[in-house]
């Protein structure tokens, strides 16, 4: 694996040298754009606005318009707004992880402890593991401030981006619908059927079946074969079937098990 960021974990006074590596990767199929006349490949190209003509990467800088007139920053710059942040990823504060709301959870990284920080590192490791908390933490990487949660696990430990506050819209803007009163008897149902499902995660039973699905549809594509195309239409559940269909669906957990 290749990191992606170079720096260090301040933790107190302690400063851990540190890597960050992707810790993820795309189950998707990698598709290419082409044209459909005779499937030449789509390519896009960085173009002067003004002449049109194509621009290198070498040549291209980043710009803020103010009055009017863009304002030109260099790598040096944005390094020089806040050297600490671009450097090192700063710990704040600590939480339990389950205060932190899922819809803030974004990207996570592994990192990796430089030879003269492997002592430092495995200490933060065994103190977060011992206490069940996580690290919150900022840092500056690609040009803008991250929110980051730092958590271990028996192996390594991980850093979480997570979102901050004002990246999250407001749920008010939805037309959400208002409590209506919901029967005992349904709730009881649908309380049973949640029991029946119930059991221990593992996240390696779930897979990406549509990709492989997809797959399987290309290489017929690609033998001359024809898919059929299924034709599926979303029927709305009205309110006065939903003993019935909870009825139904506690059947069919019962026929499965």
């Amino acid at each position: 694996m290749k990191s992606i960021w170079t720096g260090a974990i301040g933790f107190g006074l302690v400063n851990i040298p540190v890597k960050l590596y992707s810790a993820i990767e795309s189950s998707t199929l990698d598709l290419d754009m082409l044209d459909k006349k005779d499937l030449s490949n789509i390519r896009f190209k960085r173009v002067n606005e003004r002449t049109g003509r194509e621009v290198n990467w070498e040549n291209i800088v980043k710009g803020y318009k103010v009055d009017d007139e863009y304002v030109v920053l260099t790598d040096e710059d944005f390094e020089a707004a806040s050297v600490e942040k671009s450097k090192v990823i700063t710990i704040s504060d600590f939480v339990k992880e389950d205060e932190i709301d899922s819809i803030y959870f974004d990207t996570p990284y592994y990192v990796e402890p430089e030879k003269s920080g492997e002592r430092a590192y495995v200490l933060l490791q065994e103190a977060l593991l011992r206490t069940g908390k996580v690290g919150i933490a900022t840092f500056v990487m690609r040009s803008r401030e991250n929110l980051a949660i730092l958590r271990a696990t028996e192996k390594v430990i991980i850093l979480n981006k997570i979102r901050f506050a004002e990246e999250v819209r407001d749920e008010s803007e939805l037309a959400l619908p208002s409590k209506t009163s919901i029967k005992k008897s349904e709730l009881d149902l649908a309380v049973s059927l949640i029991d029946q499902l119930t059991g221990e995660f593992d996240i390696s039973a779930y897979k990406d079946t549509y990709t492989e699905a997809l797959l399987k549809l290309i290489e017929a594509k690609s033998k001359g074969i024809k898919p059929k195309t299924p034709h599926l239409k979303v029927v709305q559940t009205k309110s006065t079937d939903l003993m019935a269909q909870l009825k139904a669906s506690l059947n069919t957990v019962k026929k499965a098990s």
